[in-house]
């Protein structure tokens, strides 16, 4: 089977093993063949050798949290997720892997009254307890805050599918900061309600790229997009891959991360309080793709004493969808960002990205977001 991918960003790859401390996959199992090295050496094994696709390679390739971490460690810089993503899409195009059940759920993201209204029953249906526990879910809200209203056109603030639904008190959080910083926002008009990534991570790449065109169409012009969920930031930053075209490119270079955004203006801010001592959380999509975790530090110093991680960064099992695809993976890899927030003491969690925070909070934990943090210091 030949993938859709570049054969030399295939062959750049030197097994070195400097990925492995760095794969939560591996870290959790010890197996070579759920390490980026170990599913590289299967991908050329497949796609350059004609080795057959087993249910063992779909199984390397599935587990897979996509958090590239290895990424950021890997001296050849080695782009571990666009093999990933090229991979799966081969394999989807194929049905091997994305069921039907799984793309229809998917197919309901862009259409926001639907997924609303889905939302709320999904809730209801928790407090029936029909709900299993394995699906990884914090207990969602059976109301929302009022929707969001423009304020003028400096600036877009993406509003996207999951983090309306479930966590909408974050938007106004967002719009509570551009408020204090003096700036103004417009929201994304018709097509805007989903931006992607799932499906991308997922293989269902001819569906991401409508949605990509749709995204960028909904919000025209030049000014910056400002976006309060990680993932949806680093989906947003690759529609120049994504797409290929220099209007996607262009689209993808004034998309900011909310920390990124406030943390150039954080001086125009005044503090009325302050929020105790805060763990900070990476999420993968913010820190190794995005590279902007540091602006969530600048963020939060002026009203909170912050705690730092002694895991480097490592993955949390959240990964989109993974832990309901994956949920034992997903709650081992857990289990050792558990202990390192243990290790620094316990307390209020930040979390930049809905799906970490949802993984977290579903183990009991306290999370928040970074900008809610904020905005109630304000």
């Amino acid at each position: 089977m030949k993938f859709h991918l570049d054969d030399t960003e295939l062959g750049s790859c030197v097994s070195c093993g400097l990925c492995l401390p760095h794969c939560p996959t591996f870290r959790v199992t010890g197996e070579e063949l759920l390490s980026p090295r170990g599913r590289i050496a299967a991908i050329r094994a497949v796609h350059l050798d004609d080795e057959p696709v087993t249910d063992e390679f779909i199984d390397a390739m599935e587990t897979c949290v996509q958090c590239r971490g290895c990424e950021p460690a890997c001296p050849s810089g080695v782009p571990y997720g666009r093999l990933q993503e090229s991979v799966r899409a081969t394999l989807a195009e194929q049905h091997r892997i994305t069921p039907r059940w799984q793309r229809a759920a998917y197919a309901v993201l862009p259409r926001h009254r639907l997924l609303l209204a889905g939302s709320t029953g999904l809730a209801f249906a928790q407090r029936l307890r029909m709900v299993p526990k394995r699906a990884g879910l914090p207990r969602l809200p059976l109301r929302r805050s009022r929707r969001l209203s423009a304020t003028g056109t400096e600036a877009w603030l993406f509003t996207g599918c999951v983090m309306d639904a479930w966590l909408r008190d974050t938007h106004h959080s967002t719009a509570k900061v551009m408020d204090h910083l003096g700036v103004t926002f417009a929201l994304p008009g018709k097509g805007g309600g989903c931006c992607g990534a799932l499906h991308t991570h997922a293989g269902l790449t001819d569906a991401a790229r409508v949605l990509a065109a749709d995204v960028m169409a909904s919000m025209p012009g030049s000014a910056p997009i400002v976006v309060n969920s990680a993932g949806c930031g680093a989906a947003l930053k690759e529609y120049g891959h994504l797409l290929g075209t220099p209007a996607a490119e262009a689209f993808s270079a004034r998309v900011h991360d909310v920390h990124e955004f406030v943390a150039e203006r954080v001086h125009r801010l005044q503090p009325v309080r302050t929020m105790g001592t805060v763990i900070v959380q990476d999420p993968c999509h913010l820190r190794h793709v995005q590279k902007a975790h540091l602006a969530v530090r600048a963020v939060l110093a002026p009203v909170a004493d912050l705690v730092e991680l002694d895991d480097d960064g490592l993955c949390c099992g959240a990964g989109g969808a993974y832990s309901a695809m994956e949920p034992q993976l997903a709650s081992d890899i857990r289990d050792r960002k558990l202990a390192s927030i243990s290790r620094a003491g316990g307390g209020l969690v930040a979390s930049a990205n809905p799906g970490c925070a949802m993984h977290l909070a579903a183990a009991g934990l306290t999370v928040r977001h970074p900008i809610d943090i904020l905005a109630e210091a304000l």
